[in-house]
C-alpha cells in the first residue's frame, strides 16, 4: 500500500507539476536570465542574476524590478524601456537557470527532511521530493508552515487538503511554497511545533512564539 501511494502522487506529480511553460513562471531573486537584443549584440546579456531585491540591472534601461514577472512580462518591460534608445528593439528573454527553493518535509512521508526544488516550489513536488507519503498519513489535513524571515515561522499553520488535490484534481490545494516552508504530514490530522517540528529545525529557526493547532 506504501508503494502504492508513492506510485499514484508521482504520476500526479508528473501530470500536474510537469515544468511548467516560461510565461507561467514567476522570476524571483537567484533565477538566471540571458537577454538577446536582436541586431544589437552590445545589449546582449548571457547570464544575469536576479538579486535579492528582485530586480536587474540592463545597459540603457537601468535597474528594472523582474520579481514576480513571467518572462514574456519582462520582456515587454525590458522592450518599453529600450524603444525610449532603439527603434522598434527585438527583445527576447530566457530562463537559463531556476532558483531553488529549500522546505523541509517532516511526519507521515517516506524520507523526511529537508528537500531543493527548482522551478515549481509547491506542494506536489515537495512530497514527491521526499517519496511520497506513507499509509498513515491523515491527507486531509496537510500542514504547511511559513517562514516568516529572520529564521521565524508562523505558529498559525496553513491547512491543505491533499485528498482532494490527488482525488479531485483540485489545484488550489497545491499550494505554492516560498524558501524555508515547512511541510508536516501527520497521522491524526493533528501537530505540535514543539514535538513535531522543533526536533528537527530548531537548528534553523528561532521560533518566538511556540504554539499549538
Amino acid at each position: 500500500m506504501k508503494k502504492i501511494c508513492s506510485l499514484a502522487l508521482i504520476i500526479l506529480q508528473l501530470m500536474f507539476s510537469m515544468p511548467a511553460l516560461a510565461q507561467d513562471y514567476l522570476l524571483g531573486p537567484g533565477d538566471v536570465i540571458a537577454l538577446n537584443v536582436w541586431g544589437y549584440d552590445e545589449f546582449n546579456l548571457k547570464e544575469v542574476v536576479i538579486r535579492p531585491d528582485g530586480k536587474v540591472s540592463i545597459p540603457l534601461v537601468g535597474e528594472i524590478m523582474a520579481q514576480g514577472l513571467s518572462a514574456a512580462e519582462l520582456t515587454g518591460k525590458i522592450a518599453k524601456g529600450l524603444r525610449e534608445y532603439l527603434r522598434k528593439p527585438d527583445v527576447t528573454v530566457n530562463i537559463v537557470k531556476f532558483r531553488t527553493t529549500r522546505v523541509y518535509v517532516l511526519g507521515e512521508v517516506n524520507k523526511p527532511g529537508l528537500v531543493e526544488l527548482e522551478k515549481s516550489h509547491n506542494l506536489l513536488d515537495a512530497i514527491g521530493a521526499v517519496g511520497g507519503y506513507t499509509k498513515y498519513a491523515a491527507k486531509k489535513q496537510v500542514f504547511i508552515i511559513r517562514h516568516l524571515g529572520g529564521g521565524k515561522l508562523q505558529t498559525k499553520p496553513l491547512k491543505a487538503n491533499l485528498y482532494k488535490l490527488l482525488k479531485k484534481a483540485d489545484m488550489s490545494q497545491n499550494y505554492a511554497l516560498g524558501d524555508g516552508d515547512v511541510v508536516y504530514l501527520s497521522n491524526n490530522g493533528k501537530i505540535s511545533f514543539t514535538q513535531d517540528i522543533l526536533p528537527f529545525i530548531s537548528a534553523g529557526y528561532y521560533l518566538d512564539r511556540i504554539g499549538k493547532d
